[in-house]
This record gives structure tokens, C-alpha cells and sequence, in this order.
């Protein structure tokens, strides 16, 4: 059984930073694809960046330049680095991988709430 344990949420100012970082564990032999993504009240949850294996990553055209996104393979973990926060990236943020164990499975965080306000 594999998990991923969030933790770097909270109450932050505009223009404020937060890291965020999510921990896998169990019985994993590789991790093929690390994102984070948001949910906002009332809104779909949408791809906020994503790393693969190889360091490739991809972010949403909003974060760009704000964001950013790295992982440590030997700890199993990701990051999310914010800075220059807005009011409008308040949401709760999940971590996603897709983790190899004895067969390919798609795992979620249980989610941190990222809140941008004065």
C-alpha cells in the first residue's frame, strides 16, 4: 500500500510564499509522475505542475513564473514552491503520483488547504 502524506498549508499575506511537500511511502520501485493540483469552492480541480521521472516539468499558464515544482527521488518526495501568492490560488492543493509497486497505481494526498488573504 502506498500513501502520500502532504504538509506546508496555511494562512499566508499577498504576495507571500509557502512550500509545499508531499512524501510517499510503502513499497514503491519507481515514481514515474509527481503533480500537484487545486480545487477552489465551487470549482474543478485542475493541474497546478507535474514533474516526470526524467525532470521534464509543465505548469499551468496562471503559476508560470511563480511556481515551482522540484522532487527529491531518494526521499520519494515533491515540492511546490510558491511565491508571489495570490488571493486566487487560495484552494485546497492534493499531490498525485503515479507510483510503481507491484503493479502501476494512480495515488492521491489527502490535501492542504492554501489560503491567500490580507
Amino acid at each position: 500500500q502506498v500513501q502520500l502524506v502532504e504538509s506546508g498549508g496555511g494562512l499566508v499575506q499577498p504576495g507571500g510564499s509557502l512550500r509545499l511537500s508531499c512524501a510517499a511511502s510503502g513499497s514503491i520501485f519507481s515514481i514515474y509522475h509527481m503533480g500537484w493540483y487545486r480545487q477552489a469552492p465551487g470549482k474543478e480541480r485542475e493541474l497546478v505542475a507535474s514533474i516526470r521521472s526524467g525532470g521534464t516539468t509543465n505548469y499551468q499558464d496562471s503559476v508560470k513564473g511563480r511556481f515551482t515544482i522540484s522532487r527529491d527521488n531518494a526521499k520519494n518526495t515533491v515540492y511546490l514552491q510558491m511565491n508571489s501568492l495570490k488571493p486566487a490560488d487560495t484552494a485546497v492543493y492534493y499531490c498525485r503520483m503515479v507510483v510503481q509497486t507491484t503493479s502501476t497505481l494512480e495515488v492521491w494526498g489527502q490535501g492542504t488547504l492554501v489560503t491567500v488573504s490580507s
